[in-house]
C-alpha cells in the first residue's frame, strides 16, 4: 500500500505484506538534498550533515509516505518501544531526548515505525491480518541481545497473534563477503542452533581466528527459531549487500562519514483489519 500521489524514487525498496492495511518502504540514497558524502537522502542528524538538509529530507520522506515517524536513539540493544506510548511532538525530539530503543511497534498509531541503518540489518514485521506492525534495527550486538525476538513478541502481543502469523521482511545490510568479525562475535553466538552457526564462514581472508559473518542468514535463523515461517527480502545474495553497492546504499564500512537509510512500516487506520485465519 503506497500513497497514490507520492513521487517515489524509483530505487526505493517496497516490501509487500499480506494485509491491505500495511504499508512499508525502505529508502536508499536517492531523493534528497544532502551534499557528499551524505548524498543525497540522509535521514539522520548527528552524522555531520547540514541540519537543514536533514530536515528537508525527512519532510520529503514523510510527504511520500503520508505520515510522520519518530527517530529512535538506537544503541544496539534489545529494547522495544510502542508508538502509542510516545508523547505528542516526539517527532521533533532532540537527540538527547529521544527514546533509547532498537525496535518499535504499533497497533493504532498514525505514525510509521522507523529504524535506520547503514550496514546493520533492518527487519520489518506485520501481522497477516494487519492488526500490528513493527521494525527492528539488528546489528550483531542487537541480534545477540535478542532484538528480533523482543520485537516479534511485542507485535504478537499487540495483534493477539502467534509467531507463525507474523510476516517479516529483511532489508539490505552488509553481506557475507564483506563483513569480517572477530572471535568475540562468534563467541556471542556459541551454543545457539546449527542454523546460526552456519552464518559464520571460517576462515576469513584476514585469518587470526576471524570469520566472515552472514548477518542476514543469522537474522533469518533467529526468526525461524522464534517461530516465524514467512520471511522475504534479503536472501544474502550480493545485490542485497550495502558495502557492495555504496552508490545506492549508505555503508558505514565503506566510509564512516556517511548518511543513514530508513526502513518504515505503518498501518492505515482507515482500513479495517482482515478477519479469518
Amino acid at each position: 500500500m503506497l500513497p497514490r500521489d507520492a513521487a517515489w524514487p524509483a530505487d526505493w525498496l517496497r516490501p509487500v505484506f499480506s494485509s491491505a492495511r500495511v504499508g512499508a518502504v525502505m529508502t536508499t540514497r536517492a531523493g534528497g538534498v544532502s551534499q557528499a558524502p551524505w548524498d543525497s537522502l540522509n535521514l539522520r542528524d548527528e552524522v555531520g550533515d547540514d541540519p537543514a538538509a536533514v530536515r528537508e529530507n525527512r519532510a520529503r520522506l514523510h510527504a511520500a509516505i503520508g505520515r510522520s515517524s519518530v527517530l529512535l536513539a538506537q544503541v544496539h540493544g534489545a529494547d522495544v518501544c510502542t508508538l502509542e506510548d510516545l508523547p505528542p511532538g516526539a517527532e521533533q525530539a532532540q537527540p538527547a531526548e529521544r527514546v533509547r530503543a532498537d525496535g518499535c511497534v504499533t497497533a493504532t498509531s498514525a505514525r510509521a515505525c522507523e529504524i535506520q541503518v547503514a550496514d546493520c540489518l533492518p527487519v520489518l514485521f506485520a501481522d497477516r491480518q494487519g492488526r500490528a506492525v513493527g521494525a527492528a534495527h539488528a546489528g550483531w550486538r542487537g541480534l545477540a541481545a535478542g532484538v528480533l525476538e523482543a520485537t516479534l513478541a511485542r507485535v504478537c502481543a499487540l495483534a493477539g497473534a502467534a509467531p507463525d502469523e507474523i510476516e517479516c521482511w529483511l532489508g539490505p545490510c552488509i553481506g557475507p563477503t564483506h563483513f569480517e568479525v572477530g572471535p568475540e562475535v562468534v563467541a556471542a553466538f556459541l551454543g545457539t542452533g546449527a542454523g546460526e552457526r552456519s552464518a559464520f564462514h571460517q576462515p576469513s581472508p584476514g585469518g587470526q581466528g576471524r570469520s566472515m559473518l552472514d548477518l542476514a542468514a543469522l537474522g533469518r535463523a533467529r526468526l525461524h527459531r522464534a517461530g516465524v515461517v514467512a520471511l522475504s527480502g534479503n536472501d544474502s545474495s550480493l545485490s542485497w549487500c550495502t558495502r557492495n553497492d555504496p552508490t545506492r546504499y549508505f555503508s558505514y564500512r565503506h566510509r564512516a562519514c556517511t548518511g543513514r537509510m530508513a526502513a518504515l512500516v505503518w498501518i492505515d487506520p482507515t482500513i479495517a483489519p482482515q478477519s479469518g485465519c
